[in-house]
């Protein structure tokens, strides 16, 4: 299941550009519906679609969708808050209890 793209905040944009000038970045983001992926190599730059959608390249040649990124070098992405309301979905639970009185 493919999700629309969410614009993503210019600071993230700007961060993951200035990523090209490590020697390794360290991405977990979602890949088809809520699958939780990883990759981890060295990365060239943003690369743009569509002219508003944006994409991660890494110098293996694998692009990802940034506003899919749920972190980046252990730091929060755009996803991440989607992350843990899917992680969290458990606890909200009611227990069999209606409180709707």
């Amino acid at each position: 299941m493919e999700t629309s793209y969410t614009p993503v905040d210019q600071d993230v944009m700007e961060f993951l550009e200035a990523e090209k000038n490590n020697a390794s970045t360290r991405v977990f983001y979602f890949g088809t519906g809520t699958e939780v992926k990883e990759i981890e190599g060295k990365t060239t730059g943003l690369e743009r679609k569509n002219s508003y959608e944006y994409y991660l390249k890494f110098a293996s040649g694998d692009v990802i969708r940034i506003d899919r990124i749920i972190s980046y070098n252990l730091r929060p992405g755009p996803a991440y808050d989607e992350y843990d309301e899917y992680g969290l979905q458990c606890l909200t639970c009611q227990a069999g209890y209606d409180f709707d009185e």
